[in-house]
């Protein structure tokens, strides 16, 4: 399959970026077509890494030195050719080197430009930092604040905690590249072009942003054992000396590590589902004798728990201790009778989540990886036949030519106008003025998706104005601890409808509604999707103009043996070594950032790329072509700084485990005279400067091996806000390790209908008026932040089946006829009394 078959093939992008999110977005962008040319300084990247193999991947590159006459002309006559063009600098960095975006959008209105500084432009306080991808983690409450580990760490007394994962620049670049195509579609049909600022703290923000909310009386049954001993050793004024077994045995046995026959542990994430817990069971052989000891399953867990029969029920998290401990002790036996690998396979075709724990070098080559097109082969001139992950996003009907990517190749200044020249098109005039509206105005999307990174997908697409109907199941399929809290973030700007489709009146509901909208978005297997009819000849059928946008877990490209396996976040994480790396030990996985902080939002921009893919395409040539993205995927992305395999490959070193603090004694966390830490992030080329720094006079004498325990008992010396002030002076990358309840209280506003864009890096809203009935904190949709398409403020959650009936009417049907539905619980309005039962 030809790279002009790819839906972004004609598109032209210069890219400037440097170390990962600016390169990172021209890499997708060329992924999906895209011609793209890199500039590099003379002297090669700022950041020597052999992902820049990765990063570069189907991208011409030029050396040139813009502090000259002649490089900057050079470079502005690239710009000339180009549809697109990309920086990560500080802000105004390049437009002091002579690419002022501002000028260039003035004389050519049609182009697209995006900036992705660390911190937001209108930062006053931060904007001049030096945001490496570790100050922006420390500034952002990343490494302080339980995000990492979750309530695991905090329980442990492990503070601060590192990770190499560049969780800002992934999400980063997701946003950036997701809004850069979703401009690039307005554009096409029939808007102008834009300027698109994405600051890395801000975007690191909404990947967290499940993991910052706040629900004020929050009801104690949405409290996990874990929440509820970290309270009790609150109050009690007890240590946070938990050890990892005791932690074990305050998890729910039903999203819990098991040891398996050959020793390797298993991951079972199967709570809070209707049905995944008894499958479980069945698979394990327990099932039947738990029932006759007297099992309970709630019919309607949605209740008060005051009105339930008994104090618990299968599928709902958390059990009580006296059942999770009983069932814990059975599983814990009959996980032990067989091996990892035999209880993949039978979780997977029993449709139950779970998965073995895996290295990162084990997932490169693991088979299904490969065939599925989540591992790729690429020739890169300097390593050779290289492994590097797979595209992020695709359309089906293209994806294939996205396996076979160019390698990165260097080339003279008038090859690379050459190849950006030819396909030059006419140039747009100014448009008249008008009123600001979104990329998406217009276009109506229906949401079948479920837990996060489906919904997630489409509460971002709400934002630039698409109006967003969410369907969900006429009795719920997941506990309210999913569906409620969750959706207090991803069912922002959305209508809720309850439909059973399953039934004949409403499956015409569901027919109807999929004739009416542009997009459909379901976060489900290939199995499903042909199941529900939604396959290409299903939809066609239904609606030939729709695009349909797939998430799943592990999907790729091409089919893999594992395709059809169900799972989440913390899954994936497990088979791609992510687990294995937070805690460095096979014996003792952990979570890296629970709670959807890692991949499952991520995944959801993802998603939003391919549909904006797809809308640019059915802009361009009419056809609507079908995405898809996977949980895997991304999962591959976000390890880019060592996701990558070829002959005399260093080993897998990076930072790892509950003790690591940094890459080394220049990177790394370090306690201070205040209490608080302080994350140095300089490099050897800094030393001059540090050694100037008041109190850190002679390290430039200091020995490689010594300079940990010298910076150490420096730092140690004066306070956090004072080793700041004096290497902010210096001009070296620092930050102190803020804690995100701190930056949530600092920078919180009540609601007042805007988006938070005029913020700076951090905004939040808290709504007293919640319709919950809670006063609810939230992270702003502030991340994207455009010149010319409006980002709307989005309205709060509404109660599940809160907007069924007005929907039906919109479908013309009559209140006799809704009644009539409602009777045969074909449909329904509301899931329980209470939005949050108590």
């Amino acid at each position: 399959m030809q790279r002009s078959t790819l839906p972004l093939f004609g598109v032209k992008v210069v890219d400037f970026g440097q170390y990962i999110a600016g390169p990172a977005v021209a890499m997708i962008l060329a992924d999906l077509g895209a011609t793209v040319v890199h500039i590099d300084p003379p002297s090669g990247p700022l950041w020597d890494s052999s992902a820049n193999a990765t990063l570069n991947r189907n991208k011409l590159i030029v050396q040139i030195d813009l502090k000259t006459e002649e490089g900057l002309l050079r470079a502005q006559t690239l710009v000339e050719e180009a549809d697109i063009v990309v920086e990560n600098f500080r802000p105004d960095v390049l437009r002091r080197l002579g690419i002022d975006f501002t000028a260039l959008r003035q004389a050519r209105p049609d182009l697209i430009t995006v900036s992705i500084p660390g911190f937001a432009s209108n930062d006053q306080l931060r904007r001049e930092w030096r945001a490496f991808e570790t100050v922006i983690a420390a500034s952002s409450g990343v490494f302080t604040s339980g995000i990492l580990g979750g309530l695991n760490r905090v329980l442990m007394g492990i503070s601060p905690s590192f990770s190499p994962l560049p969780l800002a620049s992934a999400y980063g670049t997701m946003l950036a590249v997701s809004a850069t195509v979703l401009a690039l579609q307005a554009k096409e049909r029939g808007g102008t072009g834009d300027h698109i600022e994405v600051p890395l703290a801000c975007a690191l923000m909404e990947g967290l942003a499940y993991n910052s909310i706040t629900i004020d009386d929050l009801p104690l049954r949405y409290k996990s054992p874990r929440e509820r001993e970290l309270e009790r050793r609150r109050a009690e004024g007890l240590p946070m000396d938990l050890s990892y077994g005791a932690l074990q045995e305050l998890l729910d046995p039903f999203c819990r590590h098991y040891k398996c026959k050959d020793g390797r542990m298993f991951y079972a994430v199967c709570h809070s589902h209707k049905r995944h817990a008894k499958r479980c069971l069945q698979v394990l052989g327990l099932y039947d004798e738990l029932v006759a000891e007297g099992l309970p399953e709630e019919t309607d867990s949605y209740l008060p728990i005051c009105e339930w029969r008994s104090d618990a029920s299968i599928n709902v998290f958390p059990l009580p201790k006296s059942w999770a401990d009983k069932i814990a002790g059975r599983m814990k036996a009959a996980f032990l009778t067989r091996t990892a690998k035999e209880w993949e396979r039978i979780f997977g075709e029993g449709q139950i989540p779970g998965a073995p724990h895996r290295w990162l070098r084990e997932w490169i080559s693991d088979d299904h990886a490969q065939r599925a097109g989540l591992m790729i082969e690429v020739d890169d001139p300097v390593y050779g036949r290289m492994i590097q992950p797979g595209p992020v996003a695709w359309l089906e009907e293209s994806g294939e030519a996205m396996l076979s990517p160019v390698p990165r190749k260097w080339v003279t200044f008038d090859e690379a106008l050459a190849t950006l020249s030819p396909s030059s098109a006419e140039r747009s005039a100014a448009p008249p003025d008008r009123a600001r509206t979104g990329w998406l105005d217009g276009v109506r999307v229906l949401d079948l998706c479920n837990v996060i990174a489906g919904p997630h997908s489409a509460s971002y697409l709400a934002r630039f104005g698409a109006e967003v109907i969410k369907i969900d199941p006429a009795i719920p399929l997941y506990d309210c601890s999913t569906t409620i809290i969750y959706g207090m973030t991803h069912m922002r700007g959305k209508r809720s409808v309850l439909v059973d489709i399953s039934s004949s009146g409403g499956r015409e509901v569901f027919e109807k509604l999929v004739k009416s909208v542009d997009v459909v978005v379901w976060n489900a297997t290939d199995r499903q999707v042909k199941r529900m009819g939604l396959d290409l000849e299903g939809l066609k059928a239904l609606n030939p103009n729709a695009i349909f946008c797939q998430l799943d877990c592990f999907g790729g490209i091409r089919r893999g043996p594992r395709s059809d396996y169900f799972g989440y976040d913390n899954l994936v994480q497990a088979a791609t070594g992510i687990t294995l790396r937070f805690s460095s030990s096979a014996e003792t996985p952990e979570d890296h950032a629970p709670t959807a902080g890692t991949i499952d939002v991520m995944c959801g921009f993802g998603a939003a790329l391919g549909i904006a893919a797809a809308l640019y395409q059915k802009a361009r040539t009419g056809h609507a072509g079908r995405a898809r993205t996977s949980l895997s995927a991304l999962s591959g992305f976000l390890q880019t700084p060592f996701c990558y395999d070829y002959e005399g490959r260093g080993p897998f070193d990076e930072p790892a485990g509950p003790d690591a603090k940094g890459y080394d004694a220049l990177t790394h966390l370090y306690e201070t005279s205040s209490g608080s830490s302080l994350m140095l992030s300089a490099v050897a080329g800094d030393l001059p400067r540090l050694a100037r720094v008041e109190g850190l006079e002679g390290l430039a004498d200091v020995s490689k091996e010594d300079r940990s325990s010298f910076l150490a008992m420096a730092i140690r010396k004066a306070s956090a806000e004072d080793w700041l002030s004096r290497l902010n002076a210096a001009d070296i990358a620092a930050a102190i390790c803020e804690n995100i309840d701190a930056i949530r209280s600092a920078n919180s506003r009540p609601a007042d209908g805007a988006s938070g864009t005029e913020q700076d890096s951090y905004s939040f809203s808290t709504d007293h008026d919640h319709p919950s009935g809670h006063a609810v904190t939230q992270v702003d949709p502030y991340a994207i932040r455009s010149a010319v398409g409006k980002v709307y403020s989005l309205s709060p959650a509404e109660k599940y089946g809160a907007s069924t009936r007005r929907v039906l009417r919109s479908l013309q049907y009559t209140e006799a006829e809704i009644d009539t539905l409602l009777a045969a619980e074909a449909i329904s309005e509301s899931w329980s009394r209470e939005y949050l039962p108590s």
